[in-house]
C-alpha cells in the first residue's frame, strides 16, 4: 500500500501527516521553540557524580542538567574483560568539571532531564556511523539471515582500508545500492571529523552537532518506495528540501511537490479532526465498541468497552470481534498520539484460549508496522495485556496540552458541597486561634448558592458556635474549587 507524506510549515511550527488511503496512520510536530534534542551532540561538562547511583549529572547547557548512567557510559564497557567482566565504577572514570563528549538519547520529558550516551552515532540514510565502536551490525527489522549476510558483505568491501569506526545497516538499506553506501560512508565520516574539530575549539557546554529538521528526519527516515508523494504547503521549505534530497536523497526528489490548493492542507486531508481527536480520552470503534485511553507519567493504559455493539452470533464472538477490531485501533493511537513506556491494555475478557492468542497475535501483527520499537510480554494473571514502546521524545498530548489549571490535571473537581464542608472546618480552626469581628467567604457562584440553600443550616449553627458573623461574596473569577476566607 502507497502512503502519502504531507508537510505543514510555518515560521513556529512543523506538522507532518503519514496518510495510508485516506487514513493518517502518523502525526509528527516540531515547534522552533521546544525543538527535540535526541541525536544532538554536546561538548559537557560533568557537573555532579553520584557513586551511589552509578551515574552523574552532565551540564550541556539546558535549563535542568542532563542525566547520564553508567550503563550508557562508553568508556565503563573498554575497560572491561570479557563478557561477564564488571563495569568499571563511574567514579573512576569521571570527575566534577571534567569536559565529556555526549549525546542526547532521550529528550526532557515532565520534570525529567535528557538522557545521555557517551557513545555517539549519527544516523544516514542507510547507515548509522559509530565512530568509537569496530562493530557491523543489521537491522533487527531485517529478518533474513541470507539478506542480513550480503548486506553486511556489500558493506565490508566498501569500507576504507583501516576502517575502526563501525556501522549499523538500517532497514532503508534493503532497497539500497552500493553508490547509497558510498555516499553514506563519506558523508557520515567527514561530520564526524567536523564534530572531532569543533569539540578541540569551543568550551563546555557547547553544541557540536544539531540533528537534522523534523521534515529532512523524515525524508532521511521515512520517505520511501511506498511514499507515492510529499506535498509541502510551503514554497521556500519545499526549495529547502528539494536541496536537501538533492544531495541526500535523490531518488525521493520527484516525488516531493509543492500544495498550491487553495484550502489549507491539513484541512483538505482532514488533518485538523484527526489531531483533535489524538487528544481525546474516548477512541470510537466502527463496530460500536471504544477504547478509554489515560495517560500518566509512570505508564498509560487503554480499556477496552464492547459499547453499543451487539453483533456476532453469541456473547463470546461479540467480544472476539471487539478485541480484534481494539488491537488495530490501539497499534494506531500508539503511533498517533506517540504514546511510549509502559502500556497496559484491559482486552474485554474473554473465556477461550484461542480467542486470547488471536487477539494477542493480532496485536502484535498491528504493532509490526510500527517504526518505533515494542514488545508484547502477553496477558498477565490479570488478563491485562503488557507492552512497552520505546520513549525518545515527548507524546502529542504533552506538546500541545497542559494541566488544567482548575483540576491540577486529575480530571475531576471537587463537588460544591465538599469545598462547603472544607470552609467551615476552615473557620473552625481559625476561629480558635484569631478573633476577628467578621469571617468573610470569597467563593464560586455555585458554592455560595449551595450556603444559602441546603448547607444554610451548618453555617448558621457555626455562626452560633464561634460567636462571629459570617458573610458569603460571590467571586466570578473563581474556579469551583477556589475559595478565601478574609478576617475582617
Amino acid at each position: 500500500m502507497s502512503e502519502e507524506i504531507l508537510v505543514n510549515f510555518t515560521a513556529h511550527e512543523t506538522r507532518i501527516a503519514v496518510v495510508e488511503q485516506g487514513v493518517v496512520q502518523e502525526l509528527h510536530l516540531e515547534r522552533v521553540a521546544t525543538r527535540g534534542l535526541v541525536g544532538n551532540i554536546y561538548l559537557g561538562r560533568v557537573s555532579r557524580v553520584l557513586p551511589g547511583m552509578q551515574s552523574a549529572f552532565i551540564d550541556i547547557g539546558l535549563e535542568r542538567a542532563a542525566f547520564l548512567h553508567v550503563a550508557d557510559l562508553w568508556q565503563s564497557r573498554t575497560h572491561g574483560n570479557g563478557q561477564n567482566a564488571v563495569p568499571t565504577p563511574i567514579e573512576k572514570l569521571l570527575f566534577d568539571g571534567q569536559p565529556l563528549l555526549v549525546q542526547v538519547i532521550k529528550d526532557p520529558i515532565g520534570t525529567k532531564g535528557a538522557r545521555l550516551s557517551t557513545q555517539i552515532s549519527i544516523a544516514g540514510r542507510v547507515l548509522v556511523y559509530l565512530p568509537q565502536d569496530p562493530h557491523i551490525g543489521v537491522s533487527q527489522k531485517i529478518e533474513s539471515e541470507t539478506e542480513r549476510a550480503q548486506l553486511k558483505a556489500r558493506l565490508m568491501q566498501m569500507l576504507p582500508e583501516g576502517e575502526r569506526a563501525g556501522y549499523i545497516i538500517r532497514t532503508s538499506a534493503e532497497e539500497s545500492i552500493d553508490i547509497d553506501f558510498a555516499a553514506d560512508i563519506e558523508y557520515l565520516r567527514r561530520r564526524w571529523q567536523e564534530i572531532l574539530a569543533l569539540s578541540r575549539t569551543v568550551p563546555p557546554p557547547s553544541l557540536l552537532y544539531d540533528e537534522l529538521s523534523l521534515a529532512q528526519r523524515i525524508l532521511r527516515d521515512i520517505a520511501g518506495e511506498r511514499t507515492s508523494a510529499i506535498l509541502v504547503d510551503a514554497p521556500q521549505e519545499h526549495q529547502r528540501l528539494l536541496d536537501f534530497c538533492a544531495t541526500y536523497v535523490p531518488r525521493i526528489a520527484e516525488r516531493l511537490q509543492l500544495y498550491v490548493g487553495e484550502r489549507p492542507l491539513f484541512e483538505m486531508h482532514g488533518i485538523e479532526g484527526e489531531l483533535d481527536r489524538a487528544l481525546a480520552r474516548r477512541v470510537d470503534l466502527k463496530s460500536g465498541g471504544y477504547l478509554i485511553v489515560d495517560q500518566t507519567e509512570a505508564l498509560t493504559t487503554v480499556d477496552v468497552n464492547t459499547g453499543g455493539f451487539v453483533g456476532g452470533r453469541n456473547f463470546d464472538d461479540t467480544i472476539f470481534r471487539t478485541n480484534l477490531e481494539a488491537a488495530h485501533a490501539i497499534a494506531r493511537q500508539l503511533r498517533l498520539r506517540n504514546l511510549g513506556g509502559i502500556i497496559i491494555v484491559d482486552f474485554i475478557d474473554m473465556s477461550l484460549d484461542e480467542h486470547r492468542e488471536a487477539v494477542l497475535q493480532e496485536l502484535r501483527k498491528a504493532l509490526a508496522r510500527d517504526r518505533t520499537r515494542t514488545s508484547v510480554n502477553g496477558f498477565t494473571s490479570l488478563g491485562l495485556v503488557e507492552l512497552t514502546r520505546k520513549r525518545t521524545r515527548e507524546s502529542i498530548a504533552h506538546l500541545l496540552c497542559e494541566p488544567c489549571p482548575a483540576c491540577a490535571g486529575r480530571g475531576e473537581l471537587k463537588t460544591p458541597r465538599t469545598v462547603c464542608y472544607e470552609i467551615l472546618r476552615e473557620i473552625q480552626r481559625e476561629a480558635s486561634q484569631f478573633n476577628p469581628r467578621e469571617f468573610r467567604i470569597l467563593a464560586s457562584q455555585d458554592v455560595v448558592d449551595l450556603f444559602l440553600e441546603e448547607e444554610a443550616q451548618p453555617l448558621a449553627a457555626l455562626c452560633d458556635a464561634i460567636g462571629r458573623q459570617i458573610s458569603l461574596q460571590v467571586q466570578a473569577q473563581y474556579n469551583q474549587e477556589q475559595y478565601d476566607i478574609v478576617l475582617m
